[in-house]
């Protein structure tokens, strides 16, 4: 059998929808995973052919698993991973067992944080930046030299939001930076100045060393005790100025990092001097965004980098193109979910393309301190993006999530 592993997948989003997408290119799936309540769940992965649970951490635990798989008569094609931090190993291993042309050198870098800041030191885009290793202080100089506060804290291991603190003073960020390493002691520390400008998302395969942008999405913040992206604006048409000053970028960044074939996304900042690079990450973007890019412009990311990561050209033609705006719906107060309401008037609502619904009755919810924790998103087209934006906003405001206290 002609078999794809995948290490981890989430219930829903990019991961998922890779390991349907594998299904319908007529492959044998297997899905690693180190979580109990998959397996608890089982039924309701129908499109994973086999689960194996087992240490998703550790390569010599997976690869006893992959060899067992062999001996049974899968014919390994290639192992993958659309998940944080595990993408890296994934490549490990498919470099042993596959040998798909892809390297798991640069997706270890982009993994972390601060590997990826020093590889791009000295690129335009870089922003100004130190870090604190364990045991270490933050020297007042040096942040000094960062030009002014309010400064960005992160752990280098950073993922979803999760970990990245704004400091306005010198206390907060050397109380940051103790919260941080209290979390993991081992983990480094980034400081970096604070970037001005819109945000924008950008999808990349990269083949045989050519980029392809698979789209430019706005994106919209909300900033509570985090940073949580609550919007997305898939531009239909890319002004040709935009696009050529992001390719500049990316031919900056795929040639210092050598990457000759890989799935990406970078997340930027349009400042007065240019883009800004604030984080890029080795894996297309989890939650919505391959149903939105599918319902922009009519292919499907995720089938794609499958494709990449068989060794085949992934092909990004558009079939369609339209305007596309995602609204993720978040929680003010905690409390245990009872019930949720306007769920049909949303689906129902002018322009709506999908609507999902992530937490069942029962589920603690919480106000947002990492991308998870945005608990449903509506999916709308327009005939612009101001209304794609409208309409999506409004049948999300349907929405409602009935808590009770904890």
């Amino acid at each position: 059998m002609k078999t794809i592993i995948f290490i981890g997948s989430n219930k829903s989003g990019s991961s998922r929808e890779a390991i349907k997408a594998a299904v319908r290119l007529g492959y044998f799936t297997v899905l690693f995973t180190n979580k109990e309540r998959q397996l608890a769940q089982r039924n309701e992965y129908v499109d994973v052919h086999e689960m194996v649970m087992t240490n998703t951490g550790d390569l010599a635990t997976m690869r006893k698993e992959i060899m067992n798989l062999r001996a049974k008569g899968n014919e390994i094609m290639s192992i993958v991973s659309f998940v944080d931090s595990n993408v890296a190993n994934a490549l490990k291993l498919c470099e042993e067992f596959c040998q798909n042309g892809l390297s798991s050198t640069t997706a270890e870098i982009m993994e972390n944080k601060a590997m990826t800041r020093s590889a791009l030191e000295g690129l335009p885009c870089s922003p100004a930046y130190m870090t604190v290793s364990a045991g270490q202080t933050a020297d007042v100089q040096a942040i000094k030299a960062l030009n002014r506060f309010p400064l960005i804290v992160k752990s280098s291991s950073s993922t979803g939001s999760k970990d990245v603190l704004q400091a306005s003073s010198i206390g907060q960020l050397q109380q940051h930076i103790r919260k941080l390493h209290e979390k993991d002691q081992d983990d480094q520390i980034i400081i970096e100045e604070f970037i001005e400008g819109d945000q924008y998302l950008v999808e990349v395969i990269v083949h045989e060393g050519k980029i392809h942008i698979a789209g430019v999405i706005e994106q919209e913040i909300t900033f509570g005790k985090r940073f949580i992206i609550t919007g997305y604006g898939v531009l239909g048409i890319i002004p040709v100025q935009m696009r050529q000053s992001l390719m500049e970028v990316l031919e900056s960044i795929v040639e210092r990092l050598a990457i000759r074939n890989a799935a990406l996304h970078a997340e930027l900042r349009l400042t007065q001097s240019g883009w800004r690079l604030i984080e890029i990450n080795p894996r297309i973007s989890g939650g919505a965004m391959n149903k939105m890019l599918q319902a922009a412009f009519g292919f499907d990311l995720a089938e794609e980098t499958l494709k990449l990561y068989l060794g085949e050209q992934p092909v990004l033609d558009r079939k369609h193109t339209h305007y596309i705006f995602t609204q993720y719906v978040i929680v003010q107060n905690k409390g245990i979910l009872e019930k949720v309401t306007g769920k049909n008037r949303a689906r129902n609502s002018d322009g709506v393309v999908e609507v999902y619904i992530k937490p069942k009755k029962g589920t603690l919810l919480i106000p947002p301190l990492s991308m998870g924790h945005r608990y449903a998103y509506v999916i709308a087209t327009g005939r612009s993006m101001v209304q794609a934006k409208m309409l999506a906003k409004r049948a999300a405001k349907e929405i409602q999530f009935h808590l009770k206290k904890d």
